[in-house]
């Protein structure tokens, strides 16, 4: 069984203490997710998922990265009067708990290869509960068939999600002992999923 040392409760109260350095970092990477460079930097990390890059010459007519995405689900429900039943449909948008969904493209068809990936970058405060949560509503709303909300310029891409999409987790870790990143390291490889390490 794991034992935590005093010098692990001791660097995550520094972490603690230090939030604005943590958001300054979460801020940072999430605006680099926003360019084709930062994109390949994390991918390389995992490298089944660099290699389902289309291109790596053309990464930005290979993949669409959406930061903080929205989808659009259609849900039914049913009214009564007191006749008969109806049975309606409306349209929701809601936000995905992920911070960057990524999907392949072909660079010569300018379509989507059916590859999404979705990055979760740990958010300050968090622990491995709660980015496997986000993992798992994700999984959930993914699941029921949803449209994603596409960048303008990529508005002629079809937008229809897959319902088995590839999660990737970025963990910070910093100098010296850091129990909460080791911690959530070993829970989400140990659940078989992916993880980069960003350094801060």
């Amino acid at each position: 069984m794991a034992t935590i040392s005093v010098d692990h409760l001791e660097s995550e109260r520094r972490l603690e203490r230090s939030p604005d350095l943590w958001q300054l970092a979460y801020e940072e990477l999430l605006a680099d997710c926003c360019h084709y460079d930062g994109i390949l930097t994390l991918l390389m990390q995992h490298r089944p998922y660099f290699e389902a890059l289309p291109s790596v010459r053309r990464p930005q007519e290979s993949m669409v990265a959406i930061p903080l995405p929205n989808v659009r689900s259609r849900e039914t429900y049913r009214e009564s009067d007191s006749d008969r039943a109806l049975v309606n449909t409306a349209y929701r948008i809601r936000p995905l708990p992920c911070d960057v969904a990524l999907l392949m493209c072909d660079p010569e068809w300018k379509i989507k290869t059916g590859i999404e990936i979705v990055l979760f970058i740990q958010r300050p405060g968090e622990d491995f509960s709660d980015l496997l949560s986000r993992w798992r509503q994700t999984q959930k709303v993914l699941g029921q068939g949803v449209e994603w909300l596409m960048p303008r310029k990529h508005k002629h891409l079809l937008a229809e999600g897959t319902a088995t999409p590839h999660p990737l987790f970025v963990v910070f870790t910093c100098d010296g002992d850091d129990a909460r990143a080791e911690r959530i390291i070993r829970g989400l490889t140990g659940a078989s999923l992916p993880v980069a390490r960003w350094a801060i």
